[in-house]
């Protein structure tokens, strides 16, 4: 993990009453914080607004977590952006946020190399639109270099799929004679994830208050924390960050020990 600790300083320079710098123990970081973004369309509907209008300040609150994972030194930062899922919602809003993703992607990009980050995504891109799939290889093209902190996005990304396309694909190995079933291990069906390159998370955090997976990492998981908060994703601040840290470090991880 890395920290500029003068930018690190001014970023959390003013803090509210309930949470400060200070509360956070730095040698017992979350190394991967993975996010559910959940309630842009009840937050729009609570101002009166379009669904659209929540999904667009829903992507200022992750321009905000990306920053924050940075600062706070994450090797790897990764948010449910699309599920399989989503696809059955009015193709409006689908076609809304297909264009949102391929806008936002081109105007974050100058933030990405200011802060050294690197792009990643997982999921069946296949299925995106011709000029969504484009944005995004240009955005991983750009930052392939970077050696910062990992931003990996989930589009059309559903946990049960992927689960069953590792299975295919260990299954095709050994067909070939390319595996031997008994040397099938955790490792060997992790690494036919889409996450292959990337820990399990340390933390989920996930927004507005539900208390469900939402078929997300059903398999990475296992051992990983959980923070449900009632806050709706568009107002998720770096301080709702520190205090998903905070109540992490409050645990004690025995992984099935005493």
């Amino acid at each position: 993990m890395r920290r500029d600790e003068q930018k690190l300083q001014a970023y959390f320079s003013e803090c509210p009453e309930d949470i400060a710098l200070s509360d956070i123990d730095f040698a017992h970081m979350p190394s991967h914080v993975s996010m559910i973004m959940d309630g842009n369309g009840r937050w729009a509907t609570r101002r009166g607004l379009d669904r659209a209008q929540g999904h667009v300040a829903g992507v200022n609150a992750l321009r905000e977590a990306v920053t924050t994972g940075v600062r706070l030194g994450f090797d790897v930062l990764s948010a449910y952006a699309f599920s399989t899922e989503n696809w059955r919602r009015p193709k409006i809003e689908v076609d809304l946020l297909m264009g949102l993703f391929a806008k936002t992607l081109v105007a974050e990009l100058p933030l990405f190399h200011q802060e050294n980050v690197h792009l990643e995504f997982f999921g069946d891109l296949d299925a995106l639109p011709k000029d969504t799939r484009r944005v995004f290889m240009r955005g991983l093209d750009e930052t392939a270099q970077h050696d910062g902190m990992v931003f990996a996005l989930a589009v059309n990304y559903g946990a049960r799929d992927e689960i069953v396309r590792a299975a295919t694909r260990i299954a095709r190995a050994v067909q070939a004679g390319k595996l031997d079933p008994d040397d099938i291990t955790h490792e060997v069906f992790a690494s036919h994830l889409y996450t292959a390159n990337l820990p399990d998370p340390d933390l989920l955090i996930r927004t507005s208050g539900e208390q469900r997976l939402s078929n997300y990492f059903l398999y990475q998981l296992a051992y990983t924390e959980l923070y449900i908060t009632q806050t709706l994703w568009p107002d998720f601040s770096r301080w709702d960050m520190l205090r998903a840290i905070r109540s992490f470090q409050s645990r004690s991880r025995r992984f099935g020990g005493v």
